[in-house]
This record gives structure tokens, sequence and C-alpha cells, in this order.
């Protein structure tokens, strides 16, 4: 016998942040003081619960939790008021929507195939570095549009799409959007000397992790308005600009190598 069932999630600015999992790590979080520890709690991969904290930091439009890197412990964790008020309405929220799955249950014929047909509209990417944001300004031109976004903490974010994209998804002042762009696509450097570079994007910020690979390094880097990205760098190139945790960088992306998308009509 089939059955309804449901798990609820929470959005920023029409986009999907977090549901229980997510809400659990924070309040582990909360518990012990410790991003690792939370992460063996829920079981969830350290590196895991790294990317659900920028993601939903990212995302909400103000840090959920406050992460001081490095040091013999490995640093520390603590919540902000605005995540602690986040887990109890959320809480409030399951109870709820518990007693609105049941009465769903008891009133729809067969509401089982159009949920399957909606769950299918849902899209997911490869792309690690996911930034929401509104549209700032559009720069028309005959082929190419550029698109000015503005994203947490008053960073800028400049991209370049047909101008016939841009019509189809609606690109216009104040429109909610989100930016797209794989790690690989974020070169690094170190904010010494002169260097003037082309790319329009040039994101200042500090490391706040690196995992060297055989071959390749992942670097993840906070940004000064609170964001997190994160670059896939060559072993060579962490080497020769000898990055660590808390140092001063420079995240530079092409304009060409974002994509735009929105939440929808």
């Amino acid at each position: 016998m089939l059955s309804i069932k449901g798990t609820l999630g929470l959005e920023a600015n029409g986009r999907n942040f977090g549901g229980h999992d997510r809400i659990e790590l924070l309040m582990k979080i909360g518990e012990s003081g410790s991003i690792a520890a939370a992460a063996r709690e829920v079981g969830m991969s350290y590196k895991g619960a790294w990317e659900a904290v920028d993601a939903m930091n990212n995302l909400a439009g103000e840090p959920l939790v406050l992460r001081a890197v490095g040091g013999r412990s490995g640093g520390g964790a603590v919540l902000t008021p605005r995540a602690r008020r986040l887990i109890e309405v959320f809480q409030h929220m399951e109870v709820i929507h518990q007693q609105f799955l049941k009465q769903l249950s008891s009133i729809a014929d067969n509401p089982l195939s159009d949920i399957e047909l909606a769950r299918r509209f849902t899209m997911k990417t490869s792309a690690r570095n996911q930034l929401a944001g509104t549209v700032a300004a559009v720069e028309q031109g005959a082929v190419n549009d550029i698109i000015h976004l503005d994203v947490q903490g008053g960073q800028r974010l400049v991209a370049t799409v047909t101008h016939e994209s841009a019509q189809n998804l609606g690109l216009d002042e104040g429109k909610s959007v989100f930016a797209l762009f794989k790690a690989s696509s974020v070169i690094l450097g170190v904010p010494e000397g002169a260097a003037r570079l082309s790319a329009r994007n040039q994101l200042p910020g500090q490391v706040s992790y690196v995992r060297r690979g055989a071959v390749n390094a992942e670097v993840g880097i906070q940004l000064d308005g609170g964001n997190v990205l994160v670059a896939v760098i060559t072993d060579t190139s962490l080497d020769t600009l000898q990055l660590q945790e808390g140092m001063a960088v420079v995240a530079i992306v092409k304009a060409s190598n974002i994509i735009v998308g929105t939440f929808g009509a």
C-alpha cells in the first residue's frame, strides 16, 4: 500500500538550503561547539559538514555558524542567535508538517503521480560554488549582456550571458538569482605588488582550509563579505603561493565562467 511521506525544507530567497539533516547538524554544533564532533554525531564526513555549513552561511543571508579555524585543537564553532531561532522554528514547523501529511493522506485521491512529476523539476548541479544574489544592474549588448549581481556581505559579481538568455530568464534589476561556477574556474592570487588583471571578478578574502591531493589541492576561501568559495589548483601552484590557513588571497573568476540561474517564475 502506497503512503504519503514528506520532508520539511527551508529556503533562502527561493533556494533550498536546509532540511532535517542540516538542522540536526546545527543542533549538534551548538551542543558540542565543534563541527568535527557534530559531523560524527550525525554520521556525516568532516568535509561534508564543512560544505553544509558553508552552504547554509552563504544562502541564509547572514552567518549561522561562526568558526575559528586552526590551532592545536582544530578550532571551535558557535551558533549565532539567528541559528538558534532557526532551530526552534524548524522544530515547531516539523510538528505542523506531520499534521499536514496526515490530513493530506486522508483527503487526497492519488497525489503521488503529481508529486513525482514535481520532483523531476528540481535541479542538482556539480558546481561547487553556488551563491544567491540579486541583480543590481544589466548592461545590454547586441550579443551578450553583462549582469551585475549583489551577494551576501556587499560583494559584487559580474557575469556575462547571451542577450537571449538574459531575456528568457527575465534578468531585470531586483531579480533574485543564483550564480554557479566550478572550483576549477577560480584562480587564486596573493595580494602583493600591483598586478593588473582583465578578470572582472577579483574577490578578497582569506584561506579557510587547504586539502592537498596527489596532483591537485582544494582550497577554501572565506570572502570578506562572508561567502565561502572553493578553488581547485595544482599542488605546484599551492607550493608556489605558499598558501596556508588565514593567509590573505584574492579569488579571481572570469565573468564568462559564471552561470546565472533563477528560482522560477
